[in-house]
């Protein structure tokens, strides 16, 4: 219903598990990993759980699209199970035929025959089993059981558990620690951060086809907040805000409709205490008395420092005499803020800036990338564009705070050319932040193929193209490398807490994009000069 509104081609907050989607956060990849390591040579058990709603199941159907080929698998969903009926389900899955009211012998010497088949022809067989805290006891040690076929090297079957927090405890009786013993791996799954839940929000936007970004930076907030950090909760109150800001006509969303979609998921939620309310008026009053006082002051300051080169680009009706009056440009500046409420004209004029054209029917990255560019969105200050030095489209709050759009077209010093709607004029950088919300997009254009990461394990060839290009950014001499040493790790990690950046040491898609950013030469800039602030 509103995928067309947003600029979307898919559903980007379905709770169905659709591995396409799968945003892998540091816990998401640890948990991965553990999985992964349950098809290693050793065998047993591997244990994971974690919360409702954090993305178990999920994780696992991305294993399952992992596997390889020598590998038989059976999943299975419902493990409300008997012995026999356990059994009976793995024969199933397995494709192993076996007659009418089979005893729990004849199914587990079909099993142990089956397994025996796979391993002379090089195959592995992978169990895994989703919702295992509803297993029986009794089950379990039947699993066990059958997981006692083995060579001197490795298991024959090898068994994943998923399940909630209370299959731990599950493990923790006396009957199954023998089980217990056999388990190699284990991992808990936590909710994401307040950072994840804004990564895990914007992936999934661009994963449905939108780049733009659609949740304001308080929004996410709100989003953790409510949904405690779980992807599904997250999801739901997603969706229900995107439903209802396309009944309002609002882009983008943000934290008052999150509040409204989690009174609607969550039921009714805690107000403040009704005798705080003088007093949040009172400061109100004070604050917006304040506001608007320094606005007088310091839009004259500002304007009247700038106004001998403030100029507007379309159309040229206002005379030289009158733009060098301060009160004509304070006029001319409240004028073009009124008039900037929509960010596609604001993207019009940065894709005039790259001599491109907005297309009709696409969103600005996809039109974007119909014309061989790429879209960048970043949370930053003036001096995050300022170091990137690209032409940028900000977003912008006004004293009622309502948003408007504009476009950062140059710099000289302290001065910026913004272009509000049609007009181009000079602020200062006072000006700039006060009105700055934090959020900015830009276009750039890659002069190559990015790789999916950098790290340790990757190739000397990756590993010396990522030493030039730190070297190139921090104008020094690059090194001849062999591998990924601590230097080049420090110098990662300088260069990724500069930009706000996970400072992990590995160079993922993110950190990536940010040295491409510095690294292309084509595209308009800010200023010729280095453009470091």
């Amino acid at each position: 219903m509103y995928k067309a509104f947003y600029g979307l081609n898919d559903n980007p907050f379905s709770i169905a598990p659709n591995p396409h989607y799968l945003f892998l956060s540091d816990r998401h990849r640890e948990a991965l990993a553990h999985l992964t390591y349950g098809l290693g040579e050793t065998g047993g058990f591997v244990l994971l759980t974690g919360e409702v709603g954090t993305g178990k199941t999920t994780v696992s159907r991305c294993l399952l699209k992992q596997l390889p080929e020598n590998t038989d698998t059976a999943f299975i969903l419902n493990p409300s199970l008997t012995e026999q009926e356990l059994l009976a389900t793995l024969c199933d899955e397995l494709g192993i035929s076996y007659g009418e009211n089979p005893s729990i012998k004849q199914l587990t010497d079909l099993i142990s025959q089956y397994l025996l088949n796979n391993h002379q022809n090089n195959r592995n067989t992978v169990l895994i089993i989703d919702e295992a805290q509803h297993l029986r006891a009794e089950v379990l040690e039947q699993l066990r059981l059958l997981t006692n076929l083995e060579t001197d090297t490795k298991k024959l079957l090898q068994v994943i558990l998923i399940g909630q927090p209370e299959l731990q405890q599950l493990l923790k009786r006396q009957e199954l620690r023998q089980l217990a013993q056999r388990i190699t791996a284990r991992y808990h799954l936590l909710p994401l951060t307040v950072e994840e839940i804004q990564l895990y929000v914007q992936h999934r936007l661009q994963v449905a086809g939108r780049f733009e970004p659609l949740f304001t930076k308080k929004a996410c907030k709100a989003l953790h907040k409510f949904s405690g950090g779980i992807p599904r909760l997250t999801n739901l109150l997603c969706e229900r805000a995107l439903m209802a800001g396309y009944g309002q006509s609002k882009v983008p969303i943000d934290h008052h409709m999150v509040k409204l979609a989690a009174a609607e998921v969550l039921g009714d939620l805690p107000t403040e205490s009704s005798n705080k309310w003088p007093m949040i008026i009172a400061a109100s009053l004070v604050l917006a008395f304040g506001s608007s006082l320094y606005f007088f002051i310091g839009n004259s300051s500002d304007m009247s420092s700038s106004g001998e080169r403030a100029k507007q680009s379309i159309p040229q009706t206002q005379s030289s005499e009158s733009s060098r009056q301060p009160s004509g440009n304070q006029t001319i500046l409240r004028a073009a803020m009124s008039q900037s409420r929509s960010i596609d004209n604001a993207f019009a004029g940065l894709f005039a800036l790259w001599e491109k054209q907005p297309i009709i029917g696409l969103t600005a990255c996809q039109a974007a990338q119909q014309q061989g560019l790429m879209c960048h969105q970043q949370q930053g200050n003036w001096n995050s564009i300022s170091r990137l030095n690209y032409p940028a489209v900000v977003y912008l709050q006004d004293q009622q705070a309502q948003p408007f759009y504009g476009v950062v077209v140059a710099r000289e010093g302290e001065q910026i050319l913004l272009q509000l709607s049609e007009q181009q004029l000079w602020v200062s950088k006072d000006w700039f932040n006060r009105y700055f919300s934090g959020t900015f997009e830009l276009l750039w254009h890659s002069d190559s193929t990015l790789p999916r990461e950098i790290s340790r394990t990757s190739s000397l060839s990756q590993i010396q193209w990522l030493e030039n290009s730190l070297a190139l950014i921090e104008h020094r001499t690059a090194r001849l490398v062999n591998d990924f040493d601590s230097t080049l790790e420090q110098a990662l990690m300088d260069f990724q807490r500069l930009h706000g950046l996970k400072a992990d040491g590995i160079a993922g898609n993110q950190t990536l994009v940010q040295l491409n950013l510095y690294l292309s030469q084509k595209g308009p800039r800010l200023t010729q000069r280095s453009g470091r602030s």
